[in-house]
């Protein structure tokens, strides 16, 4: 192998490393992206969560409210 192949060879080595580590940035942003668009995913699904047991807490404090109601009727009859 002469000086000219020699550097050849080191040059397609140094491309080929070149276009793994473009990858693998690519790969590390888009990894990062999809995270980001998770986590405000998560809060905005916990956020509703939340809202969702609020308004169930409510709907079961009125309900045992209407049976208190209706035992004390079905008790004062």
């Amino acid at each position: 192998m002469d000086k000219s192949d020699a550097k050849s060879a080191v040059e397609s080595d140094l491309t080929g490393l070149e276009r793994w580590i473009d990858e693998l940035v690519h790969a590390c942003q888009r990894l990062k992206d999809e995270n980001r668009s998770l986590r405000q995913q998560h809060q905005a699904m916990a956020s509703e969560r939340a809202g969702l047991l609020q308004k169930n807490e409510l709907a079961r404090s009125r309900i045992e409210a209407m049976i208190a109601q209706l035992r004390s009727m079905e008790h004062g009859a």
